[in-house]
């Protein structure tokens, strides 16, 4: 029985024994172990050997990349503006060994490395400016830290500035001049949008005004070729067939009421009416003057019966008068009846 008992402890112990010696490294780890107190090897992903009592992992580190958001940190621009920053670091460990036994905390190096190089280079720059080299900054952030953390087996990828915070007094004036600025180019954009709208409309009032004077100076020529043509057609039968002068006299006495009937109070006679007159009474005369040489070629003898007092010699020269203009009247009727025949 205590044979037994001292075989089953031998073997726990060979087993535990074998159990120790072998370690198995996930992908992505790196194991840096110690044999008494010092480094001797890396293991890398998959089953190792090590010997119990002997060797021992002493750290156990991620080479994945790896991001460190650091905690917003006062800087002081180069106008003594005092902003707060907050950075985001992308780091690789490129060197298991120099990560675990060049720097004690290589997180906390990489942050107060990142804390006094952005401290050196906001220090040269103005709040304005430092609010538009967000790329300048990540740039040269990254070459110094790169440069740093080389010999401490960490690769710094990549650095981004989160944000940089301002105090709130200079908020308050930037918000106020960004809205000044707004308001500016709302107020510029407003005038030359009216500018654009009134010279618009001016063309379209000039186009419209010299269309309007077109067709107005066209119709008029068009009009006047038509009364052109009118009077010349009219003079051409007139001459054509040669009308005397007591059918143009009635034709131009027939436009004298025409003149008084625009509504007007008065209106002018023309200075040709008198020669209209005498022209009338000469045909008049010389019908009057044809009738008598009639008479005598005849061998009549026109003799006007005495009349028994100056009243009745009066009534009867009126009689005689209004009988040679009713005639007239009615031969200058007839004439002007014909002209218009001939004409039409």
């Amino acid at each position: 029985m205590e044979l037994l008992l001292l075989v089953l402890v031998l073997i726990g112990l060979v087993v535990g024994g074998v159990a120790s010696t072998v370690r198995i490294v996930p992908q992505a780890r790196r194991y840096n172990i110690e044999r008494f107190g010092r480094y001797r090897i890396t293991l890398q992903p998959g089953l190792n050997f090590v010997i119990p009592l002997v060797d021992r992992v002493n750290t156990k580190l991620d080479v994945r990349e790896t991001v460190y958001s650091s905690n917003p940190r006062p800087v002081i621009t180069e106008d003594n503006l005092v902003v707060a920053i907050d950075t985001v670091l992308y780091y690789q460990i490129t060197d298991p060994r120099a990560a675990a036994y060049e720097v004690a905390n290589y997180l906390q190096a990489i942050d107060q490395l990142t804390v006094t190089t952005l401290r050196n280079l906001i220090g040269s720059m103005d709040l304005e400016t430092t609010l538009t080299s967000r790329e300048t900054i990540n740039t040269r952030l990254r070459e110094v830290l790169d440069d740093a953390t080389g010999k401490w087996g960490i690769r710094v990828n990549r650095v981004e500035i989160k944000a940089i915070d301002p105090p709130a007094s200079i908020k308050e004036a930037m918000e106020k001049q960004m809205r000044a600025e707004r308001d500016k180019r709302a107020a510029i954009l407003h005038a030359e949008g009216k500018r654009a709208s009134l010279i618009l409309e001016a063309e379209g009032t000039r186009q419209k005004s010299i269309l309007e004077a077109e067709g107005h100076q066209q119709a008029r020529v068009l009009e006047a070729d038509g009364e052109a043509k009118a009077l010349e057609r009219v003079f051409q039968a007139v001459h054509a067939n040669d009308a005397d002068a007591k059918v143009l006299a009635y034709k131009y006495l027939e436009m004298l009421p025409s003149l008084a009937a625009h509504g007007n109070s008065f209106w002018v006679i023309p200075g040709e009416l008198t020669e209209a007159m005498r022209t009338v009474t000469g045909a008049f005369a010389d019908s009057a003057s044809k009738s008598v040489d009639n008479s005598k070629d005849n061998g009549e003898e026109r003799r006007t019966p005495p009349l028994p007092g100056p009243r009745n010699a009066i009534e009867q020269a009126q009689r005689e008068a209004h009988e040679e203009a009713a005639k007239a009247v009615e031969a200058a009727k007839e004439e002007s009846a014909r002209a218009d025949r001939i004409v039409g």
